[in-house]
């Protein structure tokens, strides 16, 4: 009986609404970023000096990091070829496996969101997160580059895991007490053969 879409793929309402979400809250927090700053590298304080909304327009990837006048085309092409990996990571994530569906939509959102501005501006991506103290600040940054950032960490966290369950536990055989891998059953049987019982007296 052939097995329905629901069951052969991995939940696909949950994986293309953190898209979506993702994608929307983005573009609406830079299209404000850029209507309401005052200007570029303006800060405008919310918590002190901690917090701050400081708008900037970044040629490069994810917390400003540039590669040079070509950065915008680098970027632009790697993150086509990370969508397509991703991609292929989702179309491999078994439907039940909820924290890499997650974090795989994280990524693509935020990657979708960045790839979005590249395309639309050649002055680069909205930054507009300004965080740090005194003199010590962390690069600004946007929605795209948090849930990148997130998703990252999930999917790592996520891979380790099946890393982690896929190695073959060891146990010790009853009989000869050598240490042998659980998931050899096979040739367990093949090199300690079970003993004959006599059907005679």
């Amino acid at each position: 009986m052939p097995r329905s879409s629901s069951h052969s793929r991995p939940r696909p309402a949950l994986f293309w609404t953190l898209v979506a979400g993702v994608v929307a809250i983005d573009v609406i927090t830079k299209t404000a970023a850029v209507q309401l700053l005052p200007g570029q590298r303006v800060p405008q304080n919310v918590l002190g000096e901690v917090v701050r909304l400081t708008l900037v327009f970044n040629p490069g990837a994810a917390f400003g990091l540039n590669l040079g006048p070509w950065s915008r085309e680098i970027f632009l092409v790697l993150t086509v070829i990370a969508l397509l990996i991703l991609g292929r990571l989702y179309r491999g994530t078994r439907p039940g496996d909820v924290l890499r569906i997650v974090a795989l939509g994280l990524v693509c959102g935020g990657a979708v969101g960045n790839l979005i501005d590249r395309v639309r501006s050649p002055i680069g991506v909205v930054d507009f997160m300004d965080i740090g103290f005194r003199d010590w600040r962390w690069p600004t940054f946007n929605v795209a580059d948090i849930a990148v950032s997130t998703g990252a960490f999930l999917l790592a966290w996520a891979l380790w895991g099946e890393e982690r369950h896929s190695e073959p536990r060891l146990e010790v055989h009853p009989q000869g007490g050598d240490v042998v891998p659980d998931v050899m059953p096979e040739v367990v049987r093949e090199v300690v053969p079970e003993p004959k019982v006599s059907s005679g007296g």
